[in-house]
């Protein structure tokens, strides 16, 4: 089973997408600043991060730069924001612009962790998740 550490500032999103991912196998920890997310992160494996850009602490923007430079490089990195045009270039390996739907998340997450989305629910549609 593979761990995905989501980082949201907003709960109702990072609950969202706990749910979500544990739906399809995935077994998900969430952190509600980017400090907490990085202090998950150096202590535990994670074989994706799934981070919000914009953060009251810091950024998904310095998020992704600390794990690019920590001991675990080559962890996946999706981003998600209000503000697609701030995650071009900033070593994200995905990016989502919110509103998004659990489709185009869940088929960004199958592609980086290399494990088939298998729905245990009605879950899976192109019906676009509003987060604002």
């Amino acid at each position: 089973m593979n761990n995905v550490l989501v980082i949201d500032d907003e709960k109702m999103i990072a609950d969202m997408l706990r749910k979500a991912l544990t739906i399809y196998g995935y077994n998900v920890e969430t952190a509600s600043e980017g400090k907490e997310g990085l202090r998950m992160f150096e202590a535990e494996s994670f074989d994706l991060v799934i981070t919000d850009i914009r953060m009251p602490d810091i950024d998904g923007i310095e998020v992704a730069r600390c794990i690019r430079s920590s001991d675990k490089p080559h962890t996946p990195i999706i981003a998600m924001s209000g503000t697609p045009w701030l995650m071009n270039g900033n070593g994200f390996d995905f990016t989502i612009p919110k509103p998004f739907s659990i489709q185009t998340l869940m088929d960004a997450v199958k592609e980086l962790t290399l494990i088939p989305v298998n729905p245990a629910s009605g879950l899976l549609n192109n019906a676009p998740v509003k987060m604002q």
